[in-house]
């Protein structure tokens, strides 16, 4: 029989990977829009959109390395307590642990047998409380670093591609490519989604679609009301 594998998510890259790239192309998608509706010159676009893709992309970067950053220090101290505590008091951790046992239906005696065969390692007991107590594994506590660039790649990647038909289009035949390939990418990301949520592919791709073009429409038609001459004051 194979061999049955669950996605390790705890480092952060695979979360900052599907936020990435489906945050780049939905708000650089609704910023290149915007300007291209208030019937703003191609090289404005271009400059708006390359603002929104680094501009972008920085900021989910820093914010996906603080709050991992945040969150691993979080868990060590919470394993740190935990350690402090089988040091001090270790008969109470046992008991402890065999009650966690016993409340998920395991005979007193095999819950006590199994809480004792634990605690004899200090460090399969810390695991083991850890896990157990906290829902926290101490081997893998997030890599901040590796959100932080795996976020800035696919975010970048996302904004870039409404982007694309302004760096070779001009006026609207751009701007009905932005909206051509934004549409496509905004079903592949949807699809690639699905791997990592266990949805239908099919459902995954129309949902972000359904997001990027509600988010474009809105964009373009505030753009169109205000204009060039709105936005210039």
């Amino acid at each position: 029989m194979p061999e049955h594998r669950h996605r390790d998510m705890s480092g952060g890259g695979a979360r900052a990977a599907v936020f990435g790239i489906s945050d780049g192309l939905v708000s650089n998608t609704s910023l290149v829009l915007g300007i291209a509706g208030a019937s703003a010159a191609t090289g404005l676009v271009r400059l708006a959109g390359l603002a929104g893709l680094l501009g972008g992309a920085f900021s989910m970067a820093a914010g996906e390395y603080i709050s991992m950053r945040a969150q691993s220090e979080l868990w060590r101290r919470e394993i740190e307590i935990e350690r402090r505590e089988l040091e001090r008091r270790p008969e109470s951790e046992r008991r402890e642990l065999a009650h966690l046992y016993e409340s998920r239906g395991m005979p007193a005696d095999l819950a006590r047998r199994v809480a004792e065969e634990l605690m004899a390692d200090p460090e399969t007991a810390l695991e083991t409380h850890a896990r157990e107590e906290l829902g926290i594994n101490p081997n893998s506590t997030g890599k901040p670093i590796q959100a932080a660039v795996v976020s800035f790649a696919t975010f970048s990647v996302g904004a870039l591609m409404p982007l694309l038909p302004f760096l070779f289009l001009h006026s609207s035949t751009a701007t009905l490519g932005a909206v051509a390939v934004a549409g496509f990418s905004a079903l592949i990301v949807g699809g690639l989604l699905s791997i990592f949520t266990g949805r239908k592919w099919w459902f995954s791709a129309m949902r972000q679609l359904l997001i990027c073009a509600a988010a474009g429409a809105v964009t373009y038609g505030i753009g169109s009301a205000i204009g060039v001459k709105g936005i210039g004051g």
